[in-house]
């Protein structure tokens, strides 16, 4: 009987990855695709819309191909050294905490677009549009950087060359991590919910006001409304751990199972929606994205011997 309980997980563990890995590869594939276009085309580059847009899509890629890698390499090596965990949490959650804020700056582009259309070419330029990238990173990589600071006032030198299971909850587990990591979420939150309805209300008044340009503002309007659909996707990584706990102690012998669940929820199928925004409602993106598929048949047909 017990031979056959490490065969169980054994196949239980390649069944999760296997499944994380293939939906994390489709996803980046396509992704990547958008990546691609907004590249080849100077358009794109050109416009700070679409450089917030694909700024975001990378991001989402960097993202989930870094929890993915480390799901996977986890249930190999099981346990991290301190250090190399502390680096690896570094980037992930610098790369979640810049999701809101890169929704905020597009709901604050949209709103300039319709608003102050006058004024969006100067306001909103190119070099403006990588400066705010750049603040982004900035910002986000501060506040995952300052757990690092507390750990090291709270920790002797020694932990950090121990080997851990690398998570959070098993490193940043102080009273002091609770209290920043709760200012950190309620201040960059508050700030992206408000900024989203804000922006909403204003673009709304605006496409009331003036009876010129209504379809514009109403897209305006829907993308900023899909925004805040993308933003409580993203909130589901702060909610996960609370989640998580409850489903855990409810259903204790099916604990693998939720986190597994949780994990593709709040990680992997969240970074579908990113494409889908401007992908399938933009049409100058869906028309490249067509045209860079059918090209890529075209090559495929011509490339297969006659008979």
């Amino acid at each position: 009987m017990n031979s056959t309980i490490p065969v169980d997980q054994f196949y239980d563990l390649l069944i999760k990855n296997f499944i994380s890995v293939v939906l994390a590869l489709i996803i980046n594939y396509i992704n990547g695709t958008f990546v691609i276009v907004f590249f080849k085309n100077t358009i794109f580059c050109s416009d700070p819309r679409y450089i917030l847009y694909i700024h975001l899509v990378i991001n989402d890629m960097l993202m989930m191909s870094a929890s993915v890698c480390l799901q996977v390499t986890t249930y190999v090596l099981r346990f991290f050294n301190v250090s190399v965990c502390c680096v690896v949490l570094l980037f992930l959650s610098t790369v979640t905490k810049n999701s809101p804020l890169n929704l905020a700056c597009m709901a604050i582009e949209r709103y300039i677009a319709i608003c102050k259309p006058l004024h969006h070419s100067q306001i909103c330029t190119v070099q403006r549009t990588y400066i705010l990238i750049c603040f982004i990173w900035t910002a986000s990589a501060a506040a995952a950087l300052s757990d690092i600071f507390i750990a090291l006032s709270n920790q002797p030198a020694s932990f950090f060359s121990t080997a851990i299971l690398c998570h959070m909850l098993f490193i940043y587990n102080t009273l002091q991590h609770t209290v920043k990591e709760t200012v950190v979420n309620v201040v960059y939150l508050s700030f992206v919910w408000t900024t989203l309805i804000v922006s909403y209300f204003k673009v709304f008044s605006a496409a009331s006001a003036a009876s010129a340009d209504q379809v514009s503002a109403r897209k305006a309007r829907n993308t900023i409304l899909l925004h805040g659909v993308q933003l409580l996707l993203c909130m589901m990584s702060y909610i996960t751990p609370f989640m998580s706990t409850a489903l855990v102690d409810l259903f204790p012998q099916s604990r693998s199972t939720i986190l597994f669940i949780l994990f593709l929820l709040s990680n992997v199928l969240p970074r579908l929606l990113s494409p889908m925004i401007y992908g399938l409602r933009d049409k100058q993106f869906a028309e490249r994205v067509k045209v860079y598929f059918s090209c890529k048949q075209v090559r495929r047909t011509q490339i297969m011997p006659v008979k």
